[in-house]
């Protein structure tokens, strides 16, 4: 069986002290898999990823990184356990060039880092020709793939990637979508929350469905795609 690469048993996170938005959720991530979490807008999805993340505070329950348990570890030591983020917004520093940006990711490597930022430019040949240019003056799925080469730059087992096709034109969600398939085919699980919810689960491994800040139904992709419930509830919605 593959091992647990993240694992949250009961996790409850929110912004306020005491005002709770996860409400005890369940939740594991193996080796090599895709997960996608979905549901309904406030249902606590981006929150999951920046409570693992570190980004705001765990009140409780347990969440474990290579099944060694982790508390109140900041973000940038995350990143050194191998957990890559990429948040929906923000995700780039629009005043720096491209490759800049990249150099951004490095900041955990000490040793030589051209070979990293050659495998990103093969990754995203696109990346390459625009390296000397203002991530600002990119198009959305320009900047969305800056933002996943980043990320990955610096050789994460686990990324975790907040709302990837958000705002995307339909021919950059396709790019988007098949360079998240393309990563996890070279062992990096992958941890997505997505609205656009049949897309997500269409090609995912498992999948959770998130409601109200608690789990709410959970199963494989395909499963989750033809239960009648989810169907009704959510992906009529969405």
């Amino acid at each position: 069986m593959n091992k647990a690469m993240i694992e949250v048993n009961g996790l409850a996170a929110g912004y306020v002290k005491g005002l709770n938005i996860l409400q005890g959720i369940d939740l594991v991530i193996k080796e090599n898999e895709i997960i996608s979490i979905i549901g309904p807008n406030g249902a606590g999805k981006s929150t999951l990823l920046k409570a693992i993340m570190g980004l705001i505070p765990i009140s409780g329950g347990r969440l474990y990184v290579n099944n060694t348990q982790i508390i109140n570890v900041k973000s940038h030591e995350l990143v050194k356990k191998g957990i890559g983020y990429v948040p929906q917004v923000l995700n780039v520093f629009p005043t720096l060039t491209v490759e800049e940006n990249l150099e951004i990711g490095l900041w955990t490597k000490t040793k030589d880092t051209r070979e990293n930022k050659k495998e990103i430019f093969e990754m995203f040949p696109i990346l390459f020709t625009k390296k000397r240019e203002k991530a600002g003056n990119l198009s959305g799925g320009q900047r969305q793939l800056l933002a996943l080469g980043r990320a990955l730059i610096s050789k994460p087992n686990v990324l975790l990637l907040d709302e990837p096709s958000a705002g995307l034109s339909p021919i950059a969600i396709d790019e988007v979508f098949k360079s998240i398939k393309e990563i996890n085919n070279e062992g990096v699980s992958i941890l997505l929350v997505e609205q656009n919810a049949k897309r997500a689960l269409s090609f995912c491994d498992r999948g959770y469905v998130l409601d109200q800040g608690k789990n709410s139904y959970t199963g494989s992709g395909k499963d989750l795609l033809d239960d009648p419930n989810v169907i009704d509830l959510y992906l009529g919605k969405l």
